[in-house]
């Protein structure tokens, strides 16, 4: 046989060994089976299940589960990211109704919501995402809000309508440093993601404004300290920085594993910086004691409003 016709072999890079501060317990408590249970019963799908979130045991066993809406399958196929890619599911009109439902059952007093990317949609999927803010403040008026959304790329006019419906958070992620976002992040663009938290605050100053990028992916420390800066300059308040952790062998490999004493770092410069709310460490992930961090959060505001003369 010709040499031509044999397929080259891959060597995939060795997968590195994760250090202790990333190992945590199998989630087996009641509770966590229970919030398993609920989101069952409503037919609900869950970033903590479909993202592989190293903190599901800990969140669940509290009752706070992030649902994901707007179905399981993506439309865009990010190298860092386990939910499926693929033909999207069915827009279901009874999930923000569900949502409502299960947060009522859950008795959360903050809620976090997030999608899949729907390129497919005319509106992206905001119009959906402002049915479930309607049915949340009608069920459970209590609750604060935060979500979690696309980029609306190509969706014009898909950004002010979910912000007109007021959540109390809004939250979208940046992921990494732009270098890295032809490898990690291809279906997006990084000032897209910087222009829309921006805009965000120019059209109700009153939302808090959220991002959050991993480590470990390949960047350098002057990159990270880069979006740190143009995050600021987006008027941005809250900053989350976590590990990134490959899901399978065919997402991207780990460059390296941050030490916590480099998050350390991290949050110190971040505050330096001028953000309100910080949270780095190798767990962090965007939705990781939401509720505890929104409460810091507003304080933190209403000292800064306090202070200015």
């Amino acid at each position: 046989m010709s040499d031509e016709n044999v397929a080259p072999i891959v060597k995939r890079p060795e997968r590195l060994p994760k250090p202790p501060w990333l190992r945590v317990k199998a989630p087996t408590s009641p509770a966590h089976a229970e919030t398993r249970a609920l989101m069952r019963e409503h037919r609900l799908n869950t970033v903590c299940e479909e993202a592989a979130c190293p903190n599901i045991g800990e969140c669940w066993a509290k009752g706070h589960a992030t649902v994901m809406i707007l179905g399981s399958v993506c439309t865009r196929a990010c190298t860092f990211c386990n939910v499926k890619t693929g033909l999207p599911d069915r827009l279901d009109p009874h999930e923000p109704e569900e949502v409502a439902k299960a947060v009522a059952g859950l008795g959360l007093e903050h809620v976090v919501i997030t999608s899949v990317d729907r390129d497919d949609l005319d509106d992206g999927g905001a119009g959906h995402f402002c049915r479930v803010i309607e049915r949340l403040r009608a069920t459970a008026p209590n609750t604060t809000i935060e979500i979690l959304t696309p980029d609306w790329r190509n969706k014009d006019g898909a950004l002010e309508v979910v912000v007109k419906a007021r959540p109390d958070v809004y939250n979208h992620n940046l992921e990494t440093v732009p270098r890295l976002y032809t490898e990690v992040r291809p279906g997006a663009r990084y000032f897209l993601s910087l222009n829309l938290l921006a805009r965000v605050k120019q059209l109700d100053p009153s939302i808090f404004t959220k991002s959050g990028i991993m480590v470990g992916l390949g960047e350098e420390r002057r990159e990270v300290l880069q979006v740190m800066d143009d995050l600021r300059s987006a008027d941005v308040d809250f900053l989350t920085i976590g590990q990134y952790l490959q899901p399978t062998p065919r997402h991207h490999a780990v460059d390296r594993y941050v030490t916590p004493d480099e998050f350390d770092e991290y949050k110190r410069l971040a505050y330096a910086k001028g953000f309100l709310m910080v949270s780095a460490s190798p767990l962090t992930r965007s939705s990781y004691h939401a509720g505890d961090d929104f409460r810091r959060l507003r304080a933190a505001r209403e000292a800064k409003l306090a202070a200015s003369p």
